[in-house]
């Protein structure tokens, strides 16, 4: 089987909206966009890369890839294009329709959460969510997440799109590992206490 790993950079009180640049998404007049670029280091270079050349293919939601094919594949002085141009993409969305333009991607059928639980059983390595909040709520209410990890940046917003809503329902975590950057960003790793306690039994 395999597991569901979503990859998040977040604030302190939870905004995950737009960490990469100031146009990246400014809905509900988001004025933030780009927080987290003043955190990157080495460090967190060094831990995003070990992930992002592991086995496995990513899950994206339609306004993630959207945003990662408009930009990602006109990058060349990076480790990231070459993987993300040559991993497989699976893409939620009921407004894309097939061929999607970036290769290696898969447009998801019918309800996201029941494919994602269809993938699970297949073999592969891990299904990698980077981004895609609603998607990534969704499979969370599903109980499909197998694994969080989350980049912590040392600011708080205010405002901005959350990782968790006010609908989300109870999600006990245990933490698996930590990695705190030279700019104060915790790289922390939590596994679903209950399916971790399941495995352990």
């Amino acid at each position: 089987m395999s597991n569901v790993v979503a990859i998040e950079h977040v604030t302190l009180d939870g905004v995950m909206q737009a960490p990469g640049r100031a146009d990246e998404d400014t809905r509900g007049g988001f004025v933030h966009g780009g927080w987290g670029q003043a955190n990157a280091d080495e460090v967190m270079g060094r831990v995003m890369g070990e992930r992002m050349t592991r086995e496995g293919s990513l899950l994206l939601g339609r306004r993630t890839y959207e945003d990662f094919y408009g930009f990602w594949p006109h990058q060349t002085d990076n480790p990231y294009t070459e993987v993300l141009n040559n991993t497989r993409k699976y893409v939620a969305s009921n407004t894309l329709r097939d061929p999607l333009p970036w290769r290696n991607s898969t447009l998801l059928s019918g309800d996201a959460a029941d494919a994602v639980a269809e993938l699970t059983h297949q073999p592969g390595g891990d299904l990698g969510v980077l981004g895609s909040g609603e998607l990534l709520r969704s499979l969370m209410r599903r109980n499909l997440v197998d694994e969080l990890v989350l980049m912590i940046h040392p600011l708080v917003l205010g405002t901005g799109r959350r990782l968790f809503d006010e609908s989300d329902e109870l999600l006990a975590l245990r933490l698996v590992d930590n990695v705190t950057t030279t700019t104060g960003v915790l790289i922390a790793t939590y596994q679903n206490a209950e399916a971790a306690a399941a495995e352990d039994a």
